[in-house]
């Protein structure tokens, strides 16, 4: 089986490239017969990235130390219930865990919208597929391919970190990527908004339950998290501000903001670009928790770094992701112009925009906050931490 999974993740790429292509040539053509190979190359990624998945949890069931990161993260004494959780305990195989949550959702999507919508699902498709194919590439040429082999296979393992050993391990990771995950639809269907020129309040119509679903999925993340904290590491309370927290904490915000200023849009016609800033922001937020926690440029209790030039990657993906994002929006902005104004301070419209600028500011202060160490370091040579007074002071009153 760990062998059928390895062949799987290495399928999955060309098939991945295949319908991107496809996805994006579909649309612009309007050819069905390519609209119809991109969506079912989203079922055969989804098909093998969960090949992929069940080889690697067949590796740490079966012992299998020849594999590294079977070796790095379990140990013949451990427990089957944290073998299974191995899967998504190390980068390698949490990189592979995001990737096929990411494809369940895709495949889910594609499904639903199967006969209706087929204005923007070659978009859709086509975006979706674009995601999958920058982590597969990460998978497969990074140094960070859960399939990697030893030179030699050892006795036994080192074993799961005993602050992983722990239930919440099996439910806080899994809640979490279901939240940041969900929120790539959404943002594909805002792409194919941009990409089609159906710039009205369609494709919010089209994603509230994906965005509602998203936030829900972040939520409870997040509280399984900050019960796990409370219980293993023994802080003293719920939240300490670590950068890896604050990480999943920054698209919770964007999309609490998100979930408010859409309103505005379907009833008035108002907040076009805005809307589309805070989508696109919200989903380079949930590429950025990724990265935060995987890269290993910023110290924090929850990372597990361990190949630091994946941090560069994840910046060009982030940094290309940004600029394609402003150039459709620049091109596209005389359709995104508000159909109303804004007919007073005190009404309905300028209190939902003021809630939004709150929840940005605060946003703006974690965020910053939590970079500013990398920051810093980067222009003086210095290592400095910011830790709770700072996060308390700045946002609370």
């Amino acid at each position: 089986m760990t062998i059928l999974g390895e062949y799987a993740l290495w399928i999955a790429l060309p098939l991945s490239v295949w319908g991107m292509l496809l996805g994006y040539v579909g649309g612009r053509t309007q050819r069905g017969d390519y609209v119809l190979s991109a969506e079912r190359s989203v079922y055969a990624v989804f098909f093998l990235l969960v090949l992929a998945s069940l080889g690697v949890v067949s590796a740490f069931l079966g012992d299998k130390f020849e594999y590294w990161y079977v070796a790095s993260y379990s140990n013949r004494e451990m427990e089957v219930f944290y073998k299974i959780t191995g899967l998504w305990a190390g980068q390698r195989g949490s990189l592979l865990f995001w990737a096929v949550v990411l494809a369940f959702f895709a495949a889910l999507c594609v499904f639903l919208n199967r006969k209706k919508n087929r204005e923007f699902m070659p978009y859709v498709a086509g975006v979706l597929q674009t995601i999958l194919t920058f982590f597969l590439i990460v998978l497969l040429f990074a140094d960070v391919n859960p399939f990697e082999q030893l030179a030699f296979t050892p006795a036994n393992g080192q074993g799961l970190n005993p602050q992983l050993q722990n239930y919440w391990m099996t439910i806080h990771p899994p809640t979490l990527y279901l939240g940041f995950t969900a929120f790539t639809i959404p943002f594909a269907f805002a792409v194919a908004a941009l990409l089609n020129g159906r710039l009205d309040a369609r494709w919010i119509h089209l994603t509230r339950k994906w965005i509602l679903l998203s936030w829900l999925f972040l939520s409870v993340g997040i509280i399984f998290g900050m019960r796990w904290a409370y219980e293993e590491l023994g802080w003293g309370g719920y939240w300490f501000w670590d950068p890896v927290e604050n990480a999943s904490l920054l698209p919770w915000l964007t999309a609490t903001a998100f979930l408010h200023s859409i309103q505005i849009q379907e009833s008035r016609g108002m907040l076009k670009v805005w809307n589309m800033s805070l989508v696109l922001m919200t989903f380079l937020l949930t590429i950025f928790a990724t990265f935060l926690t995987r890269s290993g440029l910023i110290e924090s209790v929850h990372s597990f770094a361990e190949e630091i030039k994946i941090a560069y990657i994840f910046l060009g993906f982030m940094g290309s992701i940004l600029a394609g994002c402003i150039v459709l929006i620049l091109y596209r902005l005389p359709k995104l112009q508000s159909e109303n104004r804004l007919e007073s301070f005190v009404s309905r419209e300028s209190a939902f925009l003021f809630n939004n600028l709150m929840l940005l500011g605060f946003a703006f202060a974690v965020f910053w906050g939590t970079i500013f160490p990398l920051v810093a370091e980067g222009f003086t040579g210095e290592k400095i931490s910011v830790g709770p007074p700072f996060f308390e002071r700045v946002n609370f009153p």
